[in-house]
């Protein structure tokens, strides 16, 4: 009898965890105080802790980069690892301990900022702002 609840108890674990939901919310249509782009998206998986972002470039734009460094490229992505604190999104920090700079999103916020810190020093930028908000629940 022990046994069976045992393994009532482990089985209903095992598919409880499988069964778990996930969140991603993707921002679209992101403008920028500085660059053009065709396209500027923001996928932020929150169940995997990644944020990827896919961008095009405008032509004017590319050719502005393209100048200064041959190996710019129209079209690209990139993913950094998220975490998240106090109802904020934050990629992990990138740079040296003294100065840092990380990328910052509130949930159900259509702005991105850039927060940089200089010697405990914070200071946020506002870097975009997204037209669209996309929510999706998932469950695996």
């Amino acid at each position: 009898m022990r046994e069976n609840k045992l393994l009532i108890f482990f089985l209903s674990f095992f598919f409880i965890s499988f069964n778990s939901q996930s969140e991603i919310i993707v921002l679209k249509k992101c403008d920028h105080k500085e660059d053009g782009f065709l396209k500027n998206e923001y996928i932020l998986n929150l169940n995997e802790l990644i944020m990827t972002r896919n961008y095009v470039y405008n032509e004017k734009t590319y050719q502005k980069y393209r100048v200064t460094d041959l190996s710019v490229k129209k079209k690209n992505s990139y993913v950094r690892n998220i975490y998240v604190e106090e109802g904020k999104i934050l990629t992990l920090k990138h740079g040296y301990p003294q100065f840092y700079t990380q990328i910052l999103f509130e949930k159900d916020k259509p702005e991105i900022f850039v927060k940089a810190v200089l010697n405990d020093i914070e200071s946020l930028s506002k870097i975009s702002t997204c037209k669209i908000i996309e929510k999706f629940d998932q469950e695996s």
